[in-house]
């Protein structure tokens, strides 16, 4: 486990972006279970921590693809990371709508995206990585290449490695579930009994309760 991975979860950990309550699970909106809860948008609140994000991110697509033209924020989680991150890089900026608007243009891409671009998509965090994924096939389809995505947290599902190995694509994450359990367990958030119900959790969330 890299400092990056552990640095990046204490610091969701202490401002709550990341909640653990496996005595008493939240319900996701797709109905499951879940005796954790990450909300990003949080981290943009405290300025410290959106620059270590932001850094780290930039850093990440600028060492793993320096070929890249653009950035692509997946909305609407999103779309504040991948906006900081390109102007850290310099880079145009897009994001991609889960279903096009009613309106319009029904724009599906918001942004001035050139054909031929090979983007980096920012993710907030990755769960089964349909509705990011589905953010690379609108990107491909509009006739550019994703060469990567870098995400802040991974709950690091089996069917979500299976998608992104399907799909051809690259992620990249500054923190994890594993990363998550370990630093809340050194700094008192779990007790070590906790631990069981929380690794149980991740083999099946779908039949958990």
């Amino acid at each position: 486990m890299s400092n990056l991975e552990k640095m990046t979860a204490e610091k969701l950990l202490r401002i709550k972006a990341i909640k653990l309550q496996p005595s008493n699970p939240f319900t996701w909106a797709s109905g499951w279970k879940s005796p954790i809860y990450c909300d990003n948008r949080k981290l943009f609140s405290y300025p410290a921590i959106r620059n270590f994000v932001k850094l780290e991110m930039s850093r990440i697509v600028a060492e793993k693809y320096p070929e890249a033209d653009a950035i692509a924020g997946v909305a609407t989680g999103a779309i504040t990371p991948g906006a900081l991150v390109a102007d850290v890089l310099g880079l145009p900026f897009v994001y991609v709508r889960s279903t096009p608007k009613d309106h319009g243009l029904e724009n599906l891409i918001e942004g001035d995206l050139k054909p031929n671009s090979k983007v980096v998509v920012i993710e907030d965090l990755i769960s089964t990585g349909g509705s990011s994924l589905k953010a690379v096939e609108a990107i491909q389809r509009d006739g550019s290449e994703v060469v990567g995505m870098v995400a802040i947290f991974n709950y690091g599902f089996p069917v979500a490695v299976e998608n992104f190995e399907k799909a051809h694509i690259e992620l990249s994450t500054l923190t994890n579930y594993d990363a998550v359990l370990e630093q809340a367990l050194k700094i008192d958030y779990i007790e070590e009994s906790d631990l069981d119900t929380l690794q149980e959790w991740r083999k099946a969330p779908s039949k958990w309760s």
